[in-house]
């Protein structure tokens, strides 16, 4: 038995910023005829494509992708509308009897499609949402954060200390509530047979691809497609905009950082995220099969997506 006779088959792709994920995923979709679905939120976003790492033109024209370029910047994108987005997409490449290959280094949104999350049913409360935004404007988004991380651990070690939006929302939820917002996520269990692909690299390699990374979208025009953006009417207050990169060179050219401060800033915070991304897919999972992005892997991989051995029957959690 192969792939194409399992029920729905999924090759989940996961691993930390800058670890190789692209590359080795374009080779392998063109190798087994595959479809790339971007599980990257930064990647929903027209005219965020230098600070992002958004695949090329060119390496989309090689593999047809999925969720790139959905969305202009002043609009946000919620976890629930990229759960239902990645559904029909990869409903519509099993239509085309062809595999698809979920990619990203976005844990939230790549374990809500694979594990059948429902979000808390709580209704958004727009006063309790202002005095929350009010209250981050007086102690600032970090502090907010860390508040966060007292009512709810879990929660805030899931969510990016800059990312105001959605320590608003948890912390929303638990004042609504009373219960804290990881407690009321339900997982339904997978829709799909899954194979879930991890790529490692040791942390200091990924620190120096990291760092090489971001001086090579600086010299590729970083400050220029911010400073579009800006022109653009996109405010530096966007969420959107508090994207690693983004925030900092937004800063700059208000005046609020130098340069070299702004750099120091985007190579220390991609950092603490490659950090941040270990805890949702851990070496120690027994369902991730982990090889070394660093080594001519490829074989192997396609070895075991044809096999069948190691895929997780659907509707397994």
């Amino acid at each position: 038995m192969q792939w194409c006779d399992l029920p729905d088959p999924l090759v989940v792709i996961v691993g930390p910023t800058a670890v190789g994920k692209t590359e080795i995923s374009l080779r392998l979709a063109e190798a087994l005829g595959a479809e790339i679905i971007s599980a990257d939120s930064r990647l929903f976003y027209r005219g965020m494509d230098i600070g992002t790492a958004k695949p090329s033109r060119e390496e989309r024209a090689r593999v047809p992708h999925h969720l790139i370029d959905v969305c202009n910047p002043d609009e946000t994108w919620s976890l629930a509308a990229f759960q239902a987005a990645a559904q029909e997409a990869i409903a519509n490449v099993h239509r085309r009897s062809r595999l698809p290959l979920l990619v990203g280094g976005t844990g939230q949104y790549i374990r809500a499609v694979i594990e059948g999350w429902t979000a808390p049913p709580q209704e958004p409360d727009q006063k309790l949402r202002q005095v929350l935004e009010k209250w981050a404007g007086e102690i600032g988004a970090g502090e907010l954060h860390r508040r966060l991380a007292i009512l709810d651990p879990v929660a805030a070690a899931r969510i990016l200390p800059g990312n105001l939006r959605r320590t608003v929302r948890a912390l929303e939820v638990i004042f609504s509530t009373g219960k804290r917002f990881d407690d009321q996520r339900k997982k339904l269990g997978s829709a799909y047979s899954l194979l879930i692909i991890g790529l490692r690299r040791p942390r200091a390699e990924i620190y120096q691809r990291v760092d090489a990374r971001i001086e090579q979208m600086l010299a590729d025009g970083l400050l220029e497609e911010v400073r579009n953006l800006l022109l653009h009417g996109y405010s530096a207050q966007l969420p959107t905009m508090s994207a690693i990169g983004y925030r900092e060179m937004a800063a700059y050219l208000e005046g609020k950082m130098t340069l070299t401060d702004a750099i120091a800033a985007m190579k220390s915070l991609t950092h603490q995220y490659v950090r941040r991304q270990a805890n949702w897919f851990k070496e120690s999972d027994p369902k991730i099969h982990w090889f070394d992005a660093g080594t001519d892997c490829l074989a192997e991989i396609l070895s075991l997506i044809q096999s069948c051995e190691s895929w997780i029957p659907k509707g397994q959690p």
